[in-house]
């Protein structure tokens, strides 16, 4: 059902925890399935340089939350807001069509936690080019 990259992914995730002084703070949960995650970033010269996250869920949950961290760092904002729950779902080689809505989460939180950054530095005017969306919808 799961590939080895998921379940690798699973029993040995990576960069779990939290950024301590994080400089981004993403939290998302789905209330139907109970999937809870929190991603923390830390930003240099508009660079993640550091992820971290905690997740309360399912196997797919956390291999989805553990595989963005691994895509991210190193990785300006606006790649980072260009990761899609597809690119997820591939880097892990697939997930079951009914575990589609966890990598949604991760990309999510990511997302959430970018949008935080560039709104904690005054850079509201950034969201709609960085992550394409409305900073008004977000306000």
């Amino acid at each position: 059902m799961y590939t080895d990259t998921v379940m690798d992914h699973f029993t040995n995730p990576r960069n779990v925890g939290e950024v301590e002084a994080a400089d981004g703070i993403g939290q998302i949960g789905n209330p139907v399935c109970g999937d809870v995650m929190r991603m923390t970033i830390k930003v240099e010269d508009d660079r993640i340089t550091d992820v971290k996250f905690k997740t309360f869920g399912c196997g797919a949950a956390v291999a989805t939350s553990s595989m963005v961290t691994e895509m991210v760092v190193g990785k300006t904002l606006a790649e980072a807001a260009g990761i899609s729950n597809r690119a997820v779902a591939d880097a892990l080689g697939g997930l079951p069509p009914q575990k589609m809505h966890c990598s949604n989460l991760a990309a999510d939180a990511l997302h959430l936690a970018i949008e935080d950054y560039l709104s904690k530095h005054g850079r509201e005017e950034e969201i709609s080019s960085v992550l394409g969306k409305d900073a008004s919808a977000s306000a």
